[in-house]
């Protein structure tokens, strides 16, 4: 114990040190309290679009109800006209790691429509945004926090060298080895609790969990030990300290901006994606040329699907509703493949990603923080998949009013399903994790043998 007090009274009187480890700590509490505003700014866009909704909502039923005899109006007229809401919250972890949040909508009003022109047709990135990306935990930790394991490491060995008591320590074995690692985890120990503390507290306000937050202290702990494992193996090896500096700093570079930037390069070339724009707009032109195609032609692709409707009495005149969804269906149903295609190549990249992050742990711990955090692509297509199966349940709630040319009153109103959210927490993805755990073991245990007979 008062070796691990002389130690840390040695940090103490370096300025470097202790100016490193407090600004790391507000560095990390201001990306948190960065996210927890982001997060708190997205909630309460979504209260005011909830409530905006509301009003519009039962303005349109109104109006549709009031319109039709004895209060009741078509079930085409009302499914054309009345909105309906989903919204995707964050969870209390978005703080940590905003991620996909701020560049895809988290609310979406959808009609009886085509549901493709709706789903990909707000698919809008700010660009703003899209370039830097927002100042949160997961920036601090993957990009600032290694330099500061620089600062604190860089001259572990060298400063020893300099002032002429290397040798005295080289001539101690046992003892040497033990000076190191209480050095080395002195350090370590001082940047885990200034990166850590702040978001234990971001945790306790967002109501994240003890769960929670002990899955993002994991996943920062790991790679916390992979750059201190870097640095201990340098420092070991590097004869000066501007030297073991320059290493390291070189090793940021290329870990985390270099190497993860040729990778999305190349993934972007292995696994193309076209837009999602693209996707609306072949869906709209399918819908638009049935109104040049005959009514049968369009209800036999729509009874491949919905074969349950064959039977209904055929559509006589120019306009039906039962045919104008059947239309839209159909136009849904033309590029089902396309979009099938499209959301696979984004799998495809996320895949690729993951496997990326195997190798460079820059890029893992971002993979890790966004999935704890429910920010990622995942959790975008998951919103996608809850979307359409909300839009599928609306169709089967107006479909027997259209095809049984039902009038919809009141008290049918009241009956349409709700979209509801449901939270599902980001999960740990256990081949990343021991992927990081492998990495960052193995380079502590080969940089704490290293600094056992340094240079």
């Amino acid at each position: 114990m008062k070796t691990l007090i002389f130690e840390l009274r040695q940090v103490a009187h370096s300025r470097l040190a202790v100016g490193a480890v407090v600004l790391l700590a507000l560095l990390c509490a201001l990306s948190v309290w960065t996210g927890l505003q982001a997060v708190g700014q997205q909630r309460a866009a979504l209260e005011r679009i909830a409530a905006s909704h509301a009003q519009d909502y039962a303005a349109i039923a109104a109006k549709q109800l009031k319109g039709g005899a004895g209060g009741a109006a078509e079930a085409g007229s009302v499914g054309y006209y009345l909105p309906h809401l989903t919204v995707n919250p964050p969870s209390p972890l978005a703080f940590v790691a905003i991620g996909q949040r701020d560049l895809q909508p988290q609310a979406l009003r959808v009609r009886l429509l085509g549901l493709h022109s709706q789903l990909y047709e707000s698919e809008a990135i700010n660009p703003e945004l899209a370039m830097p990306g927002r100042f949160d935990f997961a920036f601090v930790l993957v990009f600032l926090a290694p330099l500061f394991v620089i600062a604190l490491m860089h001259d572990l060995v060298s400063s020893e060298r300099e002032a002429g008591r290397l040798r005295l320590l080289a001539s101690l074995p046992a003892a040497a080895a033990n000076t190191w690692r209480r050095r080395v985890g002195l350090r370590y120990g001082l940047v885990w609790l200034a990166a850590l503390l702040p978001v234990g507290v971001g945790a306790l306000v967002a109501g994240a969990g003890v769960a929670g937050f002990a899955a993002i202290a994991l996943v920062a702990t790991l790679y916390l030990a992979f750059w201190f494992g870097l640095a201990s193996w340098v420092a070991a090896r590097a004869r000066t300290s501007s030297s073991s500096a320059a290493i390291l700093l070189a090793c940021l570079v290329g870990l985390t901006m270099i190497l993860p930037t040729l990778a999305d390069a190349a993934i972007a070339r292995l696994s193309p994606v076209s837009k999602g724009v693209e996707l609306a707009l072949a869906q709209r032109q399918a819908v638009h040329s049935g109104w040049d195609i005959p009514k049968p032609e369009t209800f036999e692709k729509f009874f491949r699907s919905h074969p349950e409707w064959k039977d209904t009495p055929p559509v006589e005149g120019r306009f039906h509703w039962k045919w104008y969804y059947a239309m839209h269906q159909a136009g849904d149903d033309a590029v089902a493949a396309d979009v099938a295609q499209y959301r696979a190549s984004m799998q495809a990249r996320e895949d690729w990603t993951a496997r990326v992050g195997l190798l460079l742990a820059s890029v893992n711990v971002q993979v890790l923080l966004h999935r704890l955090a429910d920010t990622d692509l995942l959790a975008q297509l998951a919103y996608q998949d809850r979307i359409a199966a909300y839009h599928t349940q609306l169709r089967r709630f107006f479909y027997p009013y259209l095809f049984e040319e039902r009038a919809m009153t009141q008290d049918d109103l009241a009956k349409l399903p709700r979209f509801e959210h449901v939270a599902v927490p980001g999960g740990l993805p256990v081949r990343q994790l021991l992927a990081l755990a492998v990495l960052a073991f193995a380079l502590l245990a080969i940089g704490l043998r290293k600094l056992r007979a340094p240079r």
